[in-house]
């Protein structure tokens, strides 16, 4: 039995999980939910025990000095709250952590049970993958679901993945077994320039997560980030020509996929979405270009970047773990 105490009652609260590792391609997803809990100055309530779920050979702790003391930071899951205000308070449970080296049944089943006692309405999950995407386009964010009524309600494409999963897919499934709404996020990154961090990405998917919970995000220097990003690998890719061909390849591929999404209803959806997050003006933080922050971005000196592998000019090599999930025919995320 799971007992809060000091935690108050909640506002329309709404879960969202990130977890580092397999599904986290550049650091995208566990940054967005920091990036949340730093903005919003979420208090951590709970905490997993390191013990029951992870491998200390493959996920060390780390020791530190706190005032000359030396003490251990163990590998865990952490779970926070967020009050938010305004015209129309909610209130989000945060959960960070690593993905679980073991009993991923009873690990899924904890942070359902934290949901149930919490009273969230809806579990909303993000990950990242490696992709065939270029870097100069606007980041690729899909919203899947195992639950047919809510693909249906909220625009969003039911999973048909199969093959190998991570945490993400598995606490997915858990969802729908135990009735909980349930939404996977995943921004796809370019597979040639993988490293993190990827503010870009992270901040497709806070854009997307604004949609889809209704609620204006803080994002801070975010946006100058990711411009400072975009310019740096544009800086990498125009001093190796092999680089700019294969990424110029990309982005026909990508635009040729695209041209049929240029109807009068793909339009209307997207100033519609503009219009719902520039309403009252833009927030802190906020981009004013009405690409969702990752569409444009100005020339400046910053944002260098370790340099990214060549690809070979026949066929890309298989992209590093964490890819695995995009590989069905249509390159469709996997939940």
């Amino acid at each position: 039995m799971i007992e809060l105490e000091g935690v108050p009652e909640l506002i329309d609260p709404v879960m969202v999980a990130a977890f580092e590792g397999w599904n986290d391609a550049g650091d995208a997803a566990s940054t967005a939910v920091a990036h949340l809990e730093r903005e919003w100055k979420g208090e951590v309530f709970a905490a997993l025990d390191a013990e029951d779920y992870y491998d200390f050979q493959v996920n060390r702790p780390t020791v530190f000095l706190d005032g000359g003391v030396r003490k251990i930071t163990w590998p865990t899951t952490r779970l926070s709250v967020v009050r938010i205000g305004g015209d129309k308070p909610r209130d989000l449970v945060l959960v960070r952590g690593i993905e679980p080296s073991m009993r991923w049944r009873s690990y899924c089943n904890e942070i359902l049970g934290f949901a149930h006692e919490l009273g969230v309405e809806m579990i909303v999950i993000l990950g990242a993958l490696l992709g065939d995407t270029p870097h100069t386009r606007p980041v690729p964010v899909s919203g899947v679901t195992s639950d047919a009524d809510l693909a249906r309600t909220m625009d969003l494409e039911e999973t048909k993945y199969e093959g190998p999963t991570g945490i993400v897919g598995i606490l997915q499934e858990a969802c729908t077994h135990a009735g909980v709404p349930a939404v996977s996020l995943w921004a796809a990154v370019p597979h040639y320039v993988s490293q993190p961090p990827n503010p870009k990405a992270t901040l497709a998917l806070l854009n997307r997560l604004e949609d889809l919970i209704d609620l204006r995000i803080p994002l801070g220097e975010l946006p100058e980030d990711a411009r400072a990003w975009q310019v740096g690998v544009d800086q990498l890719a125009a001093e190796d020509s092999e680089v700019a061909e294969y990424v110029q390849s990309l982005e026909e591929a990508r635009d040729t996929a695209e041209l049929p999404e240029a109807s009068g209803e793909a339009i209307a959806r997207e100033f519609e979405r503009y219009l719902r997050r520039r309403d009252g003006g833009p927030g802190p933080g906020h981009a004013t270009d009405g690409s969702e922050g990752t569409g444009t971005y100005l020339r400046d000196s910053s944002g260098g970047r370790a340099r990214p592998p060549k690809p070979p000019r026949a066929e890309p090599a298989e992209p590093p773990r964490g890819a695995d999930e995009a590989d069905g025919a249509d390159d469709s995320p996997e939940e």
